[in-house]
């Protein structure tokens, strides 16, 4: 008699006594010295526990200053060469999908994948008009498999934020909701090809970024056929084959085509590992799963802007100041904005004891965000997700040219992103909107005015005043009155004098009209008079001596 299936809590038993063995194996990992078999055991590990969990293992190899080196390279497996599903079960999903066998609908399909993932694998494939193609494939069950493995990671990271102060400063549930909102995303085929067409369309002025297109005829929610790129994969790029690319430039325009991407489109590749950019074979850069992307609004925009300019030049009190101001808190809580304000200064110096050039932007903004929770604040995830994107930028940046610089491309880039922004918003509707809003203002201005004057005419206005002394308050004001009197004297004199030019008379001063000159003379005079009187009074004010009180 077969076993019975395992029930639902036995199976969440089961993934917490795995979770489990994972945290002991593994509790004192950064403390090997980069050993390098329990880095790949890691790896292993991570991949045999489900698509989550690689998923999970993705984000820790770009993040350097979470793990030692050995353990990023290890993890970085992960990326694109886990173990695949067999063709078979591919190609009923592609069939199922597209409503016809494999054999109608492509000339030729691969059953060799290309690359495997965490969630889907990719086939090349050929369609029936002779176009190249890659047909994107999901793991069967990946979506069931992926919602329960989170529903374990949620009740961890629920106690976690309950029963200790790392949760609690890192809102551990907060953060593993979002990445569990981003996978979701990443499970949606649909939502990607939609991300591919709004990308190409962002990035078109860039000549050397290419994004392939979907094939929308192909392509449904768990199957996603498109443009096939035909290069190298940057991590396997030789030594020769750099002497005949020029890095410099393809690594400072991808760059600026991030900026623009978060800084001004508010649509960006939040996943741009190396193992997702390849080079074309006529030399420029196509960017590839675009499944996980991160969205700023026009108010975060700004901010991280300004952040950013403010971290590359060395500025560490603007970046604070904006940090502390949309990063959010408990009222529970103790923050603490002058010491996270003194250590981002330190953080910020030590920098620049290095040099400026030598800084890495990305990692700099990883430091903040820890520095801010560490003070009880919590950043928005847009700038984690900014920081996180710099940082595998500066990992492509290390192949293509060692030497490039992000904070003086930051610099350089600035003007041009931030025009950008004020030609975006400068849009018809905003126009139209400020059109508006200007018509109503100047529509009830009378009204108004009307108001305020009938309120004067029946002594119905009525100004408080709380001065200390209102001799002083008045005196003041006779000398305000007495100036203005003085200079619209003045004008008058000036605009009398224009007009008398024209009018010819006997009297003559240097061939002009004399009386004009003599207006003109006059209110120069007046005006040098005003001029230093208001000098010598505003500079040494005279105070009458108070009375003493009786």
């Amino acid at each position: 008699m077969p076993n019975p299936a395992p029930t639902p809590t036995l199976e969440r038993l089961a993934r917490w006594k795995k979770l489990a063995g994972l945290a002991w194996k593994y509790h004192d990992a950064p403390a090997q010295n980069d050993e390098a078999s329990p880095a790949e055991q890691l790896a292993d590990d991570l991949e045999a526990m489900g698509p989550a969990y690689v998923k999970l293992g993705q984000v820790l190899a770009s993040r350097p200053d979470l793990l030692p080196a050995a353990y990023t390279k290890a993890l970085a497996r992960l990326q694109d060469d886990v173990k695949p599903f067999s063709f078979e079960e591919a190609s009923v999903i592609v069939e199922s999908e597209l409503g016809v066998r494999l054999s109608k609908a492509f000339a030729s399909f691969d059953p060799e994948p290309l690359a495997a993932a965490s969630l889907g694998q990719v086939h090349a494939a050929t369609l029936r008009d002779g176009t190249p193609v890659v047909v994107k494939v999901q793991r069967p069950e990946v979506a069931r498999q992926v919602a329960e493995e989170f529903e374990v990671l949620e009740q961890v990271a629920e106690f976690l934020d309950a029963h200790t102060e790392v949760g609690r400063r890192h809102r551990l549930r907060r953060a593993l909701g979002e990445f569990r909102s981003s996978i979701q995303e990443e499970l949606d085929y649909e939502r990607e090809a939609e991300n591919l067409v709004a990308v190409a369309k962002n990035l078109a002025e860039f000549e050397r970024i290419f994004v392939p297109q979907p094939i929308p005829d192909y392509s449904t929610g768990h199957v996603l056929t498109m443009e096939r790129v035909v290069g190298t994969k940057i991590t396997k790029l030789s030594g020769f084959a750099r002497l005949d690319i020029d890095g410099t430039a393809l690594i400072d325009e991808l760059f600026h085509a991030y900026l623009k991407q978060v800084l001004v489109d508010g649509l960006f590749h939040a996943d741009p590992h190396p193992g997702n950019v390849f080079i074309t074979e006529d030399g420029r850069l196509a960017l590839l799963d675009l499944g996980m992307v991160g969205r700023t609004t026009p108010e975060m925009q700004e901010h991280l802007l300004k952040i950013l300019i403010a971290v590359s030049d060395g500025r560490s009190e603007q970046a604070s100041d904006v940090i502390v101001q949309i990063s959010e808190h408990d009222e529970e809580d103790d923050t603490d904005a002058a010491e996270f304000r003194r250590r981002m200064g330190a953080l910020v110096a030590a920098q620049q004891g290095r040099g400026l050039q030598h800084v890495n932007v990305g990692n700099t903004l990883i430091d903040v965000t820890r520095l801010a929770a560490d003070c009880g604040f919590f950043v928005p995830s847009e700038l984690t997700m900014l920081a996180k994107t710099l940082l595998q930028l500066d990992e492509i940046g290390k192949v293509l040219d060692p030497e490039f610089d992000p904070n003086a491309a930051v610099r350089r880039h600035a003007a041009t992103l931030t025009s950008k922004r004020m030609k975006r918003e400068s849009t018809e509707g905003s126009l139209l909107t400020a059109a508006m809003e200007l018509k109503n203002f100047a529509a009830g201005l009378p009204n108004r005015v009307n108001r305020i004057m009938d309120a004067v005419v029946n002594r119905e206005l009525e100004i408080k005043v709380r001065a200390t002394d209102a001799g002083d308050v008045i005196e003041g004001l006779q000398k305000i009155a007495n100036r203005v009197t003085t200079g619209l004297i003045l004008a008058a004199l000036i605009i009398g004098a224009a007009l008398l030019m024209r009018v010819q008379t006997d009297f003559e001063v240097l061939g002009y009209p004399g009386f004009a000159i003599l207006c003109f003379i006059g209110a120069a005079l007046g005006g040098i008079v005003l001029l230093v009187k208001i000098y010598r009074q505003d500079r040494t004010p005279t105070r009458k001596p108070r009375k003493p009180r009786k």
